[in-house]
């Protein structure tokens, strides 16, 4: 029986960027026709790209990163405010898996693209509410700043999602270097 160690999954939200980004490299590498300046992301999965199952499978494998993330905020989690905080997380890790599901061309797309980024940032607010308060100040700064986001003048929308995913990923890093940094705990050992 394979037992993974709640502790450890402190670092999976963070490492799942990287690896969300490494999956992003590769299919732009197979469509050189990319720009960040004017397209969306979504299009290395959509219909015209060459190798689209790349950009989609990536997003498939960031979201069980994203989970494991999730979980272990809800696991971890010292008051109803912060387990219903990773539960919205939780939930994004779904609409995530979903946008590489109904890829760019398909109905849906929109909405679960759309609704990754909702979720989570409700998620890393309400997580923050319930949470001492350097990660209250943070989360409540990282919600503002990608609500603000949305309404600035963008390029492109791969640059907006650029901006967006960092700030998931800010988050996620916060998180885990906040028992680090501060030498905490956040389960018991055994």
């Amino acid at each position: 029986m394979l037992v993974v160690r709640v502790e450890k999954l402190r670092w999976s939200g963070f490492i799942g960027g990287i690896i969300y980004w490494l999956f992003v490299t590769w299919s732009i590498s197979r469509n050189t026709w990319f720009s960040f300046w004017k397209n969306a992301l979504s299009d290395l999965g959509g219909p015209k790209a060459n190798s689209p199952w790349i950009y989609n499978a990536g997003l498939a494998v960031t979201s069980f990163f994203v989970l494991a993330f999730a979980l272990f905020l809800i696991i971890t989690a010292r008051n109803r405010i912060q387990t219903v905080g990773g539960a919205y997380i939780s939930v994004s890790a779904i609409f995530l898996a979903l946008i590489g599901i109904f890829h760019e061309g398909t109905e849906p797309h929109v909405f679960v693209s759309t609704y990754f980024f909702v979720q989570f940032f409700l998620g890393t607010l309400i997580y923050g509410l319930g949470s001492r308060e350097h990660i209250r100040v943070s989360s409540i700064i990282l919600f503002a700043l990608a609500v603000v986001g949305v309404f600035l003048r963008w390029p492109s929308t791969a640059l907006l999602e650029t901006y967006e995913i960092a700030l998931v990923m800010a988050f996620t890093l916060l998180i885990a270097l906040m028992g680090v940094v501060k030498g905490e705990r956040s389960v018991p050992s055994n």
